[in-house]
């Protein structure tokens, strides 16, 4: 009769729950890839057969296939390490989250520009190399282009201009932080 082994034992093999999650986390890692788009997914410079099986279940549109083919990925990955996929994706997503805030910015000022009197003199404040005459054509156009009930032209022109001054400030802020200037 065979004893248990103790728990917390350095030489223990993982148990068959910690094998299985880990499996399925393969998996779900795989169902990651197959849902990347072709231009990120070439830059992970995955093996063959798993970029293949990839592009198969990609393919496949039956349920059951699918489900196995998912499976079949899955087991690939375990072959391949793992981590360098999963910091890919992370940053990626990360990326992604960082660019919606930015956007998610950009609309609140416009808004506030556009809905307040002084939401022009607010921008101009925490922006001192804003462009004054040219965002406040904008932002005239835009609020007469409101009232009237007309295309937001000049509204869809201020948010591009608001973007463009927010770049250019993040791209002076990045090359002076690389220059080491304050």
């Amino acid at each position: 009769m065979s004893t248990p082994e103790a728990p917390g034992r350095a030489d223990a093999s993982p148990s068959k729950t910690r094998r299985k999650q880990d499996m399925h986390a393969l998996q779900e890692l795989g169902v990651a890839l197959v849902a990347l788009d072709a231009k990120r997914l070439a830059t992970l410079d995955l093996p063959e057969p798993l970029a293949d099986a990839i592009a198969v279940a990609r393919r496949v549109t039956k349920h059951e296939a699918r489900r196995r083919q998912l499976q079949y990925i899955g087991r690939l990955m375990r072959d391949v390490d793992a981590a360098p996929i999963r910091n890919a994706l992370a940053a990626w997503a990360e990326g992604s989250q960082r660019e919606r805030a930015r956007f998610a910015a950009l609309e609140r000022w416009r808004d506030r520009i556009l809905d307040e009197p002084d939401g022009l003199q607010a921008f101009f404040a925490a922006h001192p190399a804003a462009p004054r005459e040219a965002l406040a054509a904008l932002v005239a156009g835009a609020r007469a282009e409101r009232a009237r009930g007309a295309p937001p032209r000049n509204a869809r022109a201020l948010f591009r201009a608001l973007k463009r001054i927010l770049d250019d400030e993040a791209t002076g802020a990045a090359a002076r932080h690389a220059s080491g200037t304050p």
